[in-house]
């Protein structure tokens, strides 16, 4: 049974392009995105970063896209991303050819749709990322924006622009969305604005194993409508131009465009921006439990009859799966009124419940079929909606926010502050990374984001820092601060 749960190593190819179409390239923190073999493998990265040679021959379609260009370009914009200077970036020619001179500021680009006519967006947060100050460009005018939230599990984000009577886009159904069906991107790809491809739906509920954060949630539309640098955060929509979709990722084996677009289900991004405007954060409900797809391996070595579903691989102990009675191996094969068809459709199926909601499950064990009814709990154990407290400090240059019970449950603590939207700033310069959990400081437990925060940016002396970091070793480290 050890090697039952093995997962296998697939190997992407991060394009040169960054977070999206990047003035310069950060070569020391290559590690934020995947970096994998170039040996005739499969290409996979953010729709921003891909850099095709050339487009695809275009082909009569049976349809007009008059009325779905019409209905949805005045509603996504053009958003730039000002990342400051910082003397460790360097530029795609420096790498090359060598080079130095002043730093320059960091500006990448991207796509965002207006989702409301008193001006929320919802984009990408990798076209966001670590962005120190936001602009938004509809029909020739610049609006400074607000960073409302982002969740990495998703790769999307929300911001806030003052306008009033903005074109917000119309909203489909990605649900309802059947493969097959002619869909548009809408973006701006190499910045030109308002840009329309024509392509259809040729899969839904896709992994691809590119996004990060603790809970990736991947189940996108995938879709051969070409998709190109600046792309990120675009609308797909459907022949009456509603939105479908959020442009995300990009497939390719030739490095011109030849592959496929990824999109995240408008159902999934829009239930995550809500959240993230009423509550501040993602409200995600989850069953306690961890699952795996199942290949025709597992099913023969566990004598599985379907590779329908999911298996089992880890119950959270006092969680609401184990209160249902489910258990390590057991293969579940629906979730309320879905039937699941692999780990894009469970997590799919999760997405649009929230924490506290009841829901049935059915699951074979031993290959008997049988069922069971839990109630769905928040990242804190419960079953109610959550705002997590969290510090924010331009001069640590990150989010500080307490570990959730999932965190807990996976490093092993029983408190911490946990590490996020890491920028230029005091922490970064002391070596510490995205993600890394801090359990105590100077000795002292490290249980209030604010506190900590507030402690860290007034200290001077000697610093001594304990936590835990994102492979769950254990770290100590002494620094001398001024």
């Amino acid at each position: 049974m050890n090697s039952l749960f093995k997962t296998t190593g697939v190997s992407f190819l991060a394009g040169v392009a960054g977070a999206a179409v990047w003035g310069s390239l950060n070569f020391n923190e290559a590690e934020d995105f995947p970096e994998f073999s170039t040996n005739n493998q499969t290409e996979v990265s953010f729709a921003s970063q891909y850099k095709p040679i050339s487009t695809r021959t275009a082909t009569d379609a049976p349809i007009s896209f008059v009325e779905a260009s019409e209905n949805s370009t005045e509603s996504v914009v053009f958003i730039k991303n000002f990342s400051g200077t910082d003397p460790t970036r360097y530029s795609m020619f420096d790498y090359f050819f060598g080079g130095g001179g002043a730093p320059s500021q960091q500006v990448s680009t991207g796509s965002g749709v207006i989702i409301s006519d008193d001006g929320y967006i919802v984009t990408n947060n990798h076209v966001i990322d670590r962005a120190e100050t936001i602009e938004v460009v509809h029909k020739k005018r610049t609006y400074k924006a607000k960073l409302v939230g982002t969740d990495k599990n998703t790769d999307i984000a929300v911001l806030k622009i003052e306008g009033e009577n903005l074109p917000a886009i119309k909203r489909g159904s990605s649900r309802d969305l059947r493969i097959g069906e002619w869909v548009l991107a809408v973006g701006n790809p190499f910045n030109l604005t308002s840009t329309v491809t024509a392509g259809i739906v040729s899969a839904k509920e896709r992994q691809i194993n590119i996004l990060g954060g603790d809970f990736p949630l991947e189940s996108f539309i995938q879709t051969d409508a070409p998709i190109n640098p600046g792309n990120s955060g675009g609308a797909l929509v459907n022949v009456n131009g509603e939105l479908v979709g959020i442009n995300t990722a990009i497939l390719s084996r030739t490095g011109s465009y030849t592959g496929y677009g990824f999109a995240v289900p408008v159902d999934i991004a829009l239930k995550v921006s809500n959240d993230l405007i009423q509550y501040g954060e993602v409200q995600k409900a989850i069953p306690g439990i961890e699952a795996v797809e199942i290949t025709p391996e597992l099913a023969e070595e566990m004598n599985i009859k379907t590779l329908d579903g999911v298996i089992v691989t880890h119950v959270i102990k006092d969680g609401a799966a184990e209160r249902a009675g489910l258990q390590r191996s057991d293969v579940i094969t629906k979730l309320g009124n879905q039937t699941i068809t692999g780990k894009g459709s469970f997590e799919e199926a999760l997405s649009y419940y929230y924490p506290g909601d009841q829901l049935s499950v059915n699951y074979l064990r031993n290959g008997t079929p049988k069922n069971a009814s839990l109630q769905l709990q928040n990242l804190e154990g419960g079953s109610g909606v959550i705002k997590r407290e969290f510090y924010r400090s331009a001069i640590l240059g990150a989010r500080l926010e307490a570990v959730n019970t999932i965190e807990k449950d996976k490093f092993g603590v029983d408190y911490g502050i946990k590490l996020t939207s890491l920028t230029r700033g005091y922490l970064r310069e002391l070596g510490l990374r995205e993600g890394f959990i801090i359990t105590q400081v100077n000795g002292d437990p490290a249980k209030d984001p604010n506190k900590v925060g507030a402690y860290l940016e007034k200290f001077s002396g000697r610093l001594l820092l304990e936590g835990v970091a994102t492979n769950g070793q254990p770290f100590m480290q002494s620094y001398n601060v001024r």
